[in-house]
């Protein structure tokens, strides 16, 4: 008996392949095996926990994590797909308002616990969403329900699709990049230490999802634009669209992202309780993939079997924060305005990020002082300051979605560029004093921190990239606060916040688990009401 557990035996290892050998399975076992000092492998099983890239040194390596199971198999992934069950006629119901990563997850968890919900979203699918993401690139027309913000998928399906995220405490991170693969995302990102789906194939995967929210029994409308609550003494029972209307249900949960100012409005017209939260703004600085490529991986032309690089950057100037945010390599910048008359960029990558261009969001915390001005707007005084500097951004005489842009080195020098390099962005750039457009106190920081990246990465500070403006919607201003038990608005029954419009997420996986966990305690909700009652 003592020798049969002793058979037994899980152990983890990390171990390291140069980028030609990282698809080479048996070599990795090779090793593996030989850092264990288990030399009878037959009865061996390895899997790979986690993979990543090591380029401190001269050499680039892959670090691989793995597992190795002796004298046992590898046990089989759970399919989370399996739990869900028909709701079409379940008793129980909860309105969703926003078809993003927080309003889709939190829909599979209702189904899976039994609840109806009924998913509205004031954009298009993902397949017909296209058209106005084309038509804001190639004639600068901006529809304000259907745009890179909005419609469905929310704003991560088409501006690069990462999933890295923090918020490991938060909830099931296995059982969001799981549901993923479960509707058709590459298994490669349940290992990958920065999963990456791209934005050429997330719209497929958020559609499949689609698909099984309607198999199982929810509702899903598109060019639904919530315009008013149903409040009855201090309990919210459903919402009405612009269209006139009424869903009625035992629950809503508010997942409109953080571009949703109407929301915010109305709530405050309602009395519902809304906060200002801190939150960023700045440009987004765009290079050649390859020179950040020479810089990070010390060589001239990338080997081969590397991905393109990134970069993260942080620093301290005057008390204030200044870092690098959603850096897309080998990515596009793209305009994600959801209001005609205001510039607003973003990033975004395909799947194999082959592009020739590398680019990230660069900005600064936005303290009180800098909002003085806009004192008068109570609450709002923050998003009413993001709103100023997108349209400062805006070439009114131009009347396109030409962004502003400047030469990373003329912006350090207060000097407008006589040219600008290439760019990604296909509205087009124009040449414009952007250091002059942004606040001074977030533009002087600017000009500071890029000099400090420029020492802390030999070849950053070049006049061959832009700095475009603006990077405004890093997070949401504002926040809906809501009680750290329950999830529920403590002044409103039955009305969950969820996700970034709400201020409890930072990305799609971080969204998609706060969906998740907001599901469960709209269940304890509704499980409590109807104990109550009978």
């Amino acid at each position: 008996m003592l020798s049969y557990f002793c058979a037994l035996m899980i152990k983890k290892v990390e171990i390291s392949l140069l980028p030609n050998e990282s698809s080479n399975d048996s070599l990795m076992r090779k090793k593996a095996l030989s850092k264990l000092k288990w030399k009878d492998h037959k009865d061996v099983d390895i899997r790979i926990i986690r993979k990543s890239i090591d380029a401190r040194s001269r050499q680039p390596v892959f670090r691989i994590l793995v597992e190795a199971y002796k004298g046992e198999s590898i046990p089989a992934e759970p399919i989370f797909l399996d739990a869900l069950r028909d709701v079409s006629d379940a008793k129980q119901s909860c309105i969703i308002v926003g078809a993003g990563p927080a309003g889709y997850f939190a829909a599979l968890e209702l189904i899976e616990l039994g609840i109806r919900p009924i998913v509205l979203d004031r954009g298009k699918d993902v397949r017909q969403r296209r058209r106005d993401l084309r038509s804001i690139q190639q004639f600068g027309e901006v529809n304000p329900h259907s745009n890179y913000c909005f419609g469905e998928g929310g704003a991560g399906t088409y501006s690069d699709g990462k999933l890295y995220t923090r918020s490991h405490k938060r909830g099931n991170i296995y059982k969001a990049l799981k549901l993923l693969v479960e509707h058709g995302a590459q298994s490669d990102i349940l290992i990958d230490a920065h999963p990456h789906i791209g934005s050429n194939k997330l719209p497929k995967v958020v559609a499949n999802i689609r698909e099984t929210i309607r198999q199982y029994g929810g509702q899903i409308h598109f060019d639904s634009y919530v315009t008013d609550f149903i409040i009855d003494k201090k309990k919210i029972l459903g919402v009405i669209t612009e269209d006139g209307t009424t869903y009625r249900a035992n629950a809503t949960i508010l997942a409109t992202g953080h571009s949703a100012r109407d929301i915010f409005y109305l709530l405050d017209q309602k009395g519902i309780r809304i906060e200002s939260k801190p939150f960023a703004l700045g440009v987004r600085i765009e290079h050649p993939q390859s020179l950040i490529d020479s810089i990070q991986y010390n060589q001239k032309i990338r080997e081969e079997h590397l991905p393109a690089s990134s970069y993260k950057l942080v620093c301290q100037v005057k008390d204030r924060g200044v870092f690098s945010f959603c850096m897309c390599p080998g990515g596009l910048v793209v305009p994600a305005s959801t209001a005609p008359g205001e510039i607003v960029v973003n990033g975004m990558s395909m799947s194999r990020r082959d592009s020739k261009y590398a680019n990230s969001g660069t900005v600064v915390a936005v303290e009180p002082e800098d909002l003085v001005p806009f004192a008068k707007h109570g609450v709002f005084a923050g998003l009413e300051f993001q709103k100023s500097v997108e349209q400062l951004m805006f070439n009114s005489s131009d009347g396109t979605q030409k962004a502003p842009a400047q030469r990373l080195t003329d912006f350090t020098k207060g000097k407008l560029s006589n040219s600008l390099p290439d760019t990604s962005y296909i509205p087009g750039l124009h040449a414009t004093r952007v250091d002059q457009l942004l606040p001074k106190s977030i533009s002087f920081r600017l000009r500071e921190a890029i000099q400090v990246f420029g020492k802390k990465m030999n070849g950053y500070f070049t006049s061959e990239a832009n700095v475009i403006g603006t990077e405004s919607r890093t997070s949401s201003p504002i926040k809906i606060p809501r009680n750290k038990e329950t999830y529920m608005h403590e002044d409103m029954l039955g009305l969950f916040p969820c996700g970034e419009g709400a201020g409890y997420a930072g990305g799609i996986i971080s969204a998609a688990m706060d969906g998740q966990n907001v599901a469960k305690a709209v269940t304890r909700f509704l499980d409590l009401n109807t104990n109550k009652t009978t």
